[in-house]
């Protein structure tokens, strides 16, 4: 199965000037303000392909060069079981995970499938660069399959007490490699220490929110509900750590908009954070741009708390022109929170009433929903897309043998330049 690679233009956000994409651009050339780029695509409209074609059937809207072997796209469906228990007259979810009943695949159980497809099949093939991904778990999970499956050489960075997140259905290839920050350290940490890996020669860095592909990646779970419904949605709901997916879903709904067939709104982006590390909130809150100052060693006790690891970013692309805090804005969103009992208990009613099992980080958008309910803050006749971004593991993992990557070298907090140097060249000689 071919793909013809997508026509697209770049686009400052903070200049409005538009230029050519040379191959791996994450910033827009010259600019030296805060503010990412945007893909400008030659398809205004989109024109969903079949499901054979995984996520690249969103592929009008995707910056990709080929097509690679493997993906799900997300899938949504109206709900009944919990829409009735909550009154909701069109909640529609969007699920990213595994799920064969309903025709979800991803078999990392996670929409970071939808960026790394996307950021992946991006790359020019013949670039013989090590690609650099930080994560808190579940992205480098993804990743780590993609690459592997198509021999594409990479680097992940996760903290050491988030190991536990990369398991595999089978053992990866060897253009796969693995380094931590030691336990007690958070994301922040492992993307430091990314930060150093891409300073060394052969090592590119994936560029997490400022990278079009990984953005428009995960824009397909809102292409998924609009096109799906007929229609954008009122509300939009989804647990955020860094808040890229929900920047991605208002770029899609901007798309949607000047496509034309799927109405006039603009969707209320609803996020949410695992309390008590919500630092997101409290900027918002505050009225802030910039992220409010917190004590390092105060929010890795945080992180250690929460249920949803993969939520405890500390340095969101918040502040940035086009990022979090004016997508925010542009929607008139709201920052909420859940605890981790809440965010248990709403799993429990998921589960009960939808029939699957879900991410922590997944279960706090769904008791964000219902605490959303409870508030008043929907309407009963609104249209709501819920954002299940991650699920089904349980149900994956039953009578399968895991197989777990394991890193070649755990560093120090703040390991010096030198030391990661000296690492690499060993790893990878």
């Amino acid at each position: 199965m071919e793909l013809a690679a997508t026509e697209y233009t770049l686009q400052s956000l903070i200049t409005g000037e538009t230029f050519k994409d040379t191959g791996w651009l994450l910033d827009a050339p010259g600019q030296t303000k805060p503010g990412l780029i945007r893909a400008v695509y030659k398809q205004n409209q989109i024109n969903p392909k079949d499901t054979s074609y995984g996520i690249y059937r969103f592929a009008d809207w995707l910056p990709v060069n080929r097509m690679l072997q493997g993906s799900s796209a997300p899938v949504t469906y109206k709900s009944s079981g919990l829409a009735a228990w909550l009154g909701l007259k069109n909640l529609f979810i969007t699920f990213s995970g595994y799920w064969p009943e309903k025709g979800a695949f991803m078999t990392t159980c996670s929409f970071k499938e939808t960026e790394a497809y996307s950021v992946c099949a991006r790359m020019d093939p013949s670039q013989s660069n090590v690609l650099v991904v930080a994560s808190a778990g579940n992205t480098a999970r993804a990743f780590a399959k993609i690459c592997s499956d198509n021999n594409i050489p990479l680097l992940l960075c996760v903290p050491e007490d988030n190991l536990n997140a990369l398991w595999f259905e089978k053992p990866l290839g060897s253009c796969v490699k693995l380094i931590a920050t030691r336990s007690g350290s958070d994301y922040f940490d492992a993307i430091h220490l990314s930060n150093l890996a891409c300073q060394c020669d052969g090592f590119i860095a994936e560029g997490g929110a400022k990278n079009i592909a990984r953005r428009d990646g995960m824009g397909t779970t809102m292409l998924s509900a609009a096109t799906y419904i007929g229609t954008i949605p009122d509300y939009y709901f989804q647990a955020i750590g860094s808040g890229t997916g929900a920047i991605a879903a208002w770029e899609a709904n901007l798309r949607l908009l000047v496509d034309g067939r799927f109405g006039n709104k603009v969707t209320k982006l609803m996020v949410s954070q695992n309390s008590p590390f919500v630092p997101i909130m409290n900027a918002w809150n505050a009225n802030s741009r910039d992220m409010l100052p917190f004590d390092d060693e105060a929010a890795r006790r945080e992180v250690e708390i929460i249920d949803a690891k993969v939520l405890s970013n500390r340095k969101p692309p918040y502040p940035p022109v086009g990022g979090l805090f004016d997508a925010l804005t542009a929607t008139k969103g709201e920052v909420l929170a859940a605890t981790n009992e809440e965010a248990r208990h709403a799993a429990t009613l998921f589960l009960a009433h939808e029939g699957n099992d879900i991410h922590p980080a997944a279960a706090v958008a769904v008791a964000s929903l219902i605490q959303a309910v409870y508030d008043n803050k929907v309407e009963p006749e609104a249209v709501i897309m819920l954002n299940i971004t991650g699920g089904g593991e349980e149900n994956f993992k039953s009578g399968r043998t895991l197989h777990y990557l394991t890193p070649s070298e755990v560093f120090n907090i703040n390991p010096s330049l030198e030391e990661v140097k000296l690492a690499l060249i060993k790893i990878f000689s």
